[in-house]
């Protein structure tokens, strides 16, 4: 698989456990974390030492089925971006014949279901909302929080398509964008927004509060109708638009400031009372949205 090749990371879950995933859209192909699977089929105390064992085996037999599985950087617990020994479908549901383990079956429906799934969000995009809106509330966050985020989801959308249609592309130049954005209204990079909250490779949004995430709307909405209004054409003349939506933003945050209001905060999700600070793009949100 072509590491250029557009992919997205996300954190599948199978009966509360985590498993990372890719998605390779040039391939239209999931590629799950070998030892993640592992991990949740066998119960294991040591799973990374299961797999070299299987491996091992599997080569000692004349398979070529740990031969053949990709290595895709995905998040660690540390937050860092390592590469792992993934599979697709099609090679998980070969390699579980090598585990005995009573999750066999349960586990090749949900890899069935997660390709039904995607599919389905395909045709219909609220199917993914409402997935997200239910992995919120498993985390613990508050139905008045999860309400705004799924409205900043959409925000966040309507803006993207007016940078797709003035020809900016996705990855870097969303990313050089939405950094000035932040830059312009919260007076720092996403970087520093992020040391700030002590995150490393969590979602920024999912660990703002309602006025930040109420104040980062207001830059994307300003941003999104001053684009519909004036039809940038290039990079550039988006990010002028970007600033000016994002001003906006910043012209709030100030006067609710000067009146006493507390508006950016250091606290992340932890520190709002989340059970646990959900990894980037777990909630099928990419740092884009």
């Amino acid at each position: 698989m072509n590491n250029e090749i557009e992919i997205q990371n996300k954190i599948q879950l199978f009966e509360n456990s985590k498993i990372r995933s890719v998605w390779d859209s040039e391939n239209e192909k999931w590629y799950f974390s070998v030892v993640d699977v592992i991990a949740v089929l066998t119960e294991s105390p040591n799973p990374r030492k299961y797999w070299s064992v299987l491996k091992t085996r599997l080569k000692s037999e004349g398979s070529q089925l740990a031969t053949n599985c990709s290595q895709l950087k995905m998040p660690a617990s540390d937050g860092k971006m390592y590469k792992t020994d993934c599979m697709t479908t099609e090679q998980l549901l070969r390699l579980i014949q090598s585990i005995p383990s009573p999750k066999a079956e349960p586990f090749k429906l949900w890899l069935a279901k997660i390709g039904s799934d995607f599919l389905d969000e395909a045709i219909d995009p609220e199917l993914s909302i409402d997935r997200a809106i239910q992995n919120y509330r498993r985390l613990g966050y508050s139905e008045n929080w999860i309400n705004q985020r799924v409205k900043s989801i959409e925000v966040r959308k309507a803006l993207t398509d007016e940078w797709d249609k003035s020809g900016v592309k996705q990855g870097k130049e969303y990313a050089y964008l939405t950094d000035l954005m932040y830059k312009t209204w919260a007076s720092m990079s996403a970087k520093e927004y992020k040391e700030l909250k002590g995150l490393k490779k969590e979602n920024l949004r999912d660990n703002m509060t309602n006025i930040e995430l109420i104040l980062n709307m207001l830059a994307e909405a300003s941003a999104t109708e001053l684009s519909q209004n004036k039809n940038p054409s290039n990079l550039t003349e988006s990010a002028n638009i970007a600033v000016a939506g994002a001003e906006v933003a910043k012209d709030a945050r100030i006067s609710l400031e000067k009146r006493g209001g507390k508006t950016i905060t250091s606290k992340n999700a932890k520190e709002l009372g989340i059970k646990e600070l959900p990894f980037e793009n777990e909630i099928d949100t990419e740092e884009t949205f």
